[in-house]
C-alpha cells in the first residue's frame, strides 16, 4: 500500500487551518471577554498549521526529495541515492490532483526526470528524457537513434559497481552524447537488445506525439522504461531531478552506519 503524503498534507492543512479560522470567526472574541482558556485542539492547530502549510508549499511547488530504489539509472544514480527534484521546472501543479495551473517549461531531451509510472500512477519513476514531441525514436543493437541519427557514445571500459551496484560489474560504461547533452550509460554485451516483455519499440521507430515523452534508463539493459510500457504523458510529470543530497546504502553489510554513507556523492549535481 502506497502512502499518499500529498493528500495527508492537504487534509492536515485544511483541518488545522479550518479549526484556527472557525475559532477566529466565532469563538475567540467571546472567549477573550470571558477570559477563558484556549482548547487543546486549537493550541495544536495554531502550532502545527504554519509548519504543515510550509511543508506542503515547499514540496508541492519548489523542491521534493526522492530516494532511488533501483539500479535503472546507473551509473548516473545509484541505489541508495537521495535526490532533489525541481517541482516548478515543468510548471506548477496542484497537489493531489496534479493539474498544471502555471506553465513554466517543458522537459528537454537529456533531462533526468521524475514522473508517475503510467501503468500505476501511484508509483514514482525516474528516467531520462530521450525523446520529446515530434522526435522519432529507435533503439537497435544497443544504439539509440533520434530522428534517424545515432547518438554517439564513447566507451570508457568495464564498469565496476560498488555496494548494491556490484551486480552490474561486467557491463560497459559509456559517455553518450544525446544531441549535445553528455551523460553516462551502461550496456551489457551479453544481454538481448530488448528484455523479455519490452516490445513497445521492438517493431521499429516510434514518433513521439504531442504532450508525450520517451523515457529510458541510463542502465540500458536493466531498465523498465518506454521501450517496455510506452510513453510518458504530460499529465504524469512530477519534476526535474537536479542534485543528490544524501547517499545511504543499507545493503553494504559489515560496515558501520557512517560507513554506508557515500560522502563523495553528497551535493553532486545530476547530469
Amino acid at each position: 500500500m502506497n502512502f499518499n503524503l500529498p493528500l495527508v498534507l492537504v487534509l492536515a492543512t485544511a483541518i488545522t487551518g479550518g479549526v484556527w479560522l472557525l475559532d477566529a470567526l466565532f469563538f475567540a472574541k467571546k472567549r477573550k471577554l470571558a477570559e477563558g482558556k484556549e482548547p487543546l485542539l486549537l493550541e495544536y492547530s495554531k502550532s502545527f498549521f504554519p509548519v504543515i502549510l510550509a511543508v506542503l508549499l515547499l514540496r508541492s511547488f519548489l523542491v521534493e526529495p526522492f530516494r532511488i530504489p533501483s539500479g535503472s539509472m546507473m551509473p548516473t544514480l545509484l541505489v541508495g541515492d537521495f535526490i532533489l527534484v525541481n517541482k516548478y521546472a515543468y510548471g506548477l501543479r496542484l497537489p493531489v490532483l496534479n493539474t498544471k495551473f502555471v506553465d513554466i517549461g517543458e522537459p528537454q531531451r537529456g533531462d533526468a526526470f521524475v514522473f508517475r509510472y503510467p501503468p500505476k500512477p501511484e508509483i514514482d519513476y525516474i528516467k531520462r528524457v530521450v525523446g520529446v514531441p515530434g522526435d522519432i525514436i529507435d533503439y537497435r543493437n544497443k544504439v539509440l537513434y533520434v530522428n534517424g541519427q545515432p547518438m554517439q557514445k564513447t566507451t570508457l571500459g568495464r564498469y565496476t559497481g560498488v555496494g548494491s551496484g556490484i551486480r552490474e560489474t561486467g557491463s560497459l560504461e559509456h559517455v553518450e552524447d544525446l544531441t549535445g547533452v553528455k551523460h553516462a550509460t551502461l550496456t551489457n554485451p551479453r544481454s538481448p537488445n530488448f528484455a523479455h516483455g519490452c516490445s513497445f519499440l521492438a517493431r521499429g521507430p516510434i514518433r513521439v506525439p504531442e504532450g508525450h515523452y520517451f523515457a529510458m534508463g541510463d542502465n540500458r539493459d536493466n531498465s523498465s522504461d518506454s521501450r517496455c510500457w510506452g510513453l510518458v504523458a504530460e499529465k504524469h510529470l512530477v519534476g526535474k531531478a537536479f542534485a543528490i543530497w544524501m547517499h545511504y546504502d543499507g545493503n553494504r553489510d559489515g560496515l558501520p552506519i557512517l560507513g554506508k554513507i557515500a560522502w563523495s556523492r553528497l551535493g553532486t549535481l545530476i547530469d
